[in-house]
């Protein structure tokens, strides 16, 4: 059986003008603000969906590499991954262009490229990267320290 994740969100007025929120069901996100101008103008001034986008895949990111390094018998003490998410205006209006990924691991026994490869393997294969797929270009900045 799958398991179920839930949000909500709420918006008010228009597009321009309007705000809203998001609340995630398990709420580790609750009544985060939404507005245009944090989306589209000022990262500053709220949250928006792309950085929630930019969130989803680095938490996703993060567990698959830890996983694929302790399968490959080089469990990792730690896995800090940052993810910046480009909203842009394109031919085909606005979208996500692409989300660039920065990780550096302490993992015992491992080399820097053995590091480099296993972390290209979690970008390729953990699911939030597979729901991108073909849609946002996901770049990666991988090394050990």
């Amino acid at each position: 059986m799958a398991a179920e994740h839930s949000a909500h969100a709420s918006w008010q007025g228009d597009l321009m003008s309007g705000s809203g929120s998001v609340s995630t069901g398990s709420g580790a996100v609750q009544d985060v603000a939404l507005t245009w101008k944090a989306r589209a103008e000022d990262a500053s001034a709220g949250s928006s969906p792309e950085e929630l986008i930019a969130a989803a895949l680095a938490a996703c990111f993060s567990m698959a590499l830890s996983h694929g390094l302790a399968q490959a018998g080089n469990p990792a003490n730690s896995i800090e991954t940052d993810a910046v998410a480009a909203f842009d205006r394109t031919d085909a209006g606005f979208r996500v262009t692409k989300i660039a990924l920065t990780v550096r691991g302490d993992v015992p026994g491992i080399d820097a490229d053995a590091f480099r490869e296993a972390a290209e393997g979690a970008k390729t294969n953990c699911p939030v990267s597979k729901a991108l797929e073909g849609n946002v270009e996901i770049s990666l900045d991988a090394s050990l320290g």
